[in-house]
C-alpha cells in the first residue's frame, strides 16, 4: 500500500527522462507492485529480473522511500587521516624547502612521507598550486580614485555628441624572421619553429580604438617620439567628424604631455584628455585589441622586413575594421575600488 505522497514522489523519480534511470528503474517497479500482478508478471512487464523486482520490493517494504536510493558502498579505508591532511595544507602554504623556492607534488611527499599521488590529489582538492605564481602591482597615483571613476564613468556613460577613443602605442615590434622554415601541423604534431630568430628592425604602432564601434584608427612609424603623437592626434582629427568631440583615453607617457602637444590642444578644443593612473594599463581598453593583434598575427608571424610587418599589420586592421568588436566595460568605479580594497586588506592580513 502506497500512500499519497510516496506515490507522488515514486512518479516523479519514475518520469526521469535521462538521469538515475537505475532509480526510475526501481520506482517504476513499485508503482507495478500496487496491483495485483506477481512479481513474475511485473518482471515481464518491465523486461527485467525476476530477482530485482523480488528485491526492490522487499526493500520497499522494510525502508519504504529510502530503500530505493543507493547505499554507500564499501571501500578501501582512508589511509591518509584529517591531521595529515592538514599538515600537508599547512607546510604549503606556510613553509618553503630548504633547496627551492617552492614545493613540488615529491619533495612535498619526502617531506611528510606521503606519497606524490596522494599531495597532488589533496592540492587540486584544495585549488593549491606552489609551481605558479602570478604577477601584480597596485598604483602608487596620487589621483588613483579620482583618475578610475574618470575614466569607468567615460566607458559606462559615454558623453552625447562625442566619439570615445582609447589610445595607445605598441612599441619596438619587431619584423623577426626564423633562421630555419617552419614545420607545418601535421595530424598529432603541432606546427614546429625554431626557438632562434633574425631580426630585420622594428616599428611603432599608435591605435586609437572607438569605443562604441570597435573600429581601430591606426597609424605606423619607425619613432615613437611626441611628433609621431602629434602626427597620429592629426590623423584621428580628419577622421572623426568635426561635429563631435573627441574623449581620448591615454596614459601618461612624456610625449602625450610635451609643450607642442599642449599648444596642439589648445588649437583644437574638441579634444579631451582623460589619463590613466600610473601602472593601470588595465583601464585602457586598447591594451586588449593589442593582446588580441598579437595573439592573432605578431607572435607567429614571420617578416622578412619592416616594410612586410607593417603591410601585414595594416591588413590585419583593415580586416578587423570590416568586421569590429567593441568590447563591453561591466565593472563600475565602485566594484573596481571596492575590490582593489578587499585585495589590499588580504595583503596586510597576511603578514607577509
Amino acid at each position: 500500500m502506497l500512500s499519497d505522497d510516496e506515490r507522488e514522489q515514486l512518479e516523479s523519480w519514475a518520469r526521469r527522462p535521462k538521469s538515475a534511470q537505475a532509480l526510475a528503474m526501481r520506482s517504476r517497479i513499485i508503482l507495478a507492485c500496487e496491483g495485483d500482478s506477481s512479481n513474475t508478471q511485473i518482471a515481464a512487464d518491465l523486461k527485467v529480473a525476476r530477482s530485482v523486482v523480488t528485491k526492490w520490493r522487499n526493500r520497499f517494504v522494510v525502508d519504504r522511500l529510502d530503500g530505493l536510493l543507493d547505499e554507500p558502498r564499501p571501500g578501501r579505508p582512508r589511509v591518509v587521516g584529517d591531521e595529515q591532511i592538514k599538515d600537508l595544507i599547512t607546510a604549503t602554504l606556510e613553509t618553503t624547502p630548504t633547496d627551492a623556492t617552492h614545493w613540488s607534488t615529491r619533495s612535498m611527499a619526502d617531506h611528510l612521507g606521503l606519497s606524490q599521488s596522494m599531495v597532488s590529489r589533496v592540492w587540486r582538492a584544495f585549488g593549491l598550486a606552489p609551481h605558479k605564481q602570478d604577477s601584480w602591482k597596485l598604483s602608487k597615483d596620487p589621483l588613483f580614485i579620482e583618475k578610475v571613476r574618470d575614466v569607468v564613468g567615460l566607458y559606462l556613460d559615454p558623453p552625447e555628441r562625442a566619439v570615445v577613443l582609447c589610445v595607445d602605442e605598441k612599441t619596438q615590434i619587431q619584423a623577426l624572421n626564423r633562421t630555419q622554415p617552419v614545420f607545418p601541423m601535421l595530424p598529432g604534431t603541432p606546427a614546429r619553429a625554431t626557438h632562434d630568430y633574425v631580426r630585420h628592425g622594428t616599428s611603432s604602432l599608435y591605435a586609437a580604438l572607438n569605443l562604441a564601434t570597435g573600429q581601430v584608427i591606426g597609424s605606423l612609424h619607425a619613432r615613437h617620439r611626441s611628433q609621431e603623437f602629434l602626427a597620429f592626434l592629426k590623423k584621428i582629427d580628419a577622421n572623426v567628424p568635426a561635429e563631435l568631440d573627441c574623449h581620448v583615453v591615454l596614459d601618461n607617457a612624456s610625449t602625450h604631455k610635451t609643450p607642442a602637444v599642449k599648444r596642439w590642444l589648445t588649437n583644437h578644443p574638441r579634444f579631451v584628455l582623460h589619463f590613466t593612473p600610473t601602472s593601470s594599463s588595465w583601464l585602457n581598453l586598447v591594451e586588449r585589441w593589442f593582446a588580441e593583434l598579437t595573439t592573432k598575427k605578431l607572435r607567429r608571424g614571420t617578416h622578412t622586413s619592416v616594410r612586410q610587418l607593417n603591410t601585414d599589420i595594416r591588413t590585419w586592421i583593415q580586416t578587423w575594421n570590416d568586421n569590429p568588436r567593441p568590447y563591453v566595460w561591466t565593472k563600475t568605479a565602485d566594484q573596481i575600488l571596492e575590490s582593489i580594497g578587499n585585495y589590499c586588506k588580504r595583503i596586510n592580513d597576511s603578514r607577509h
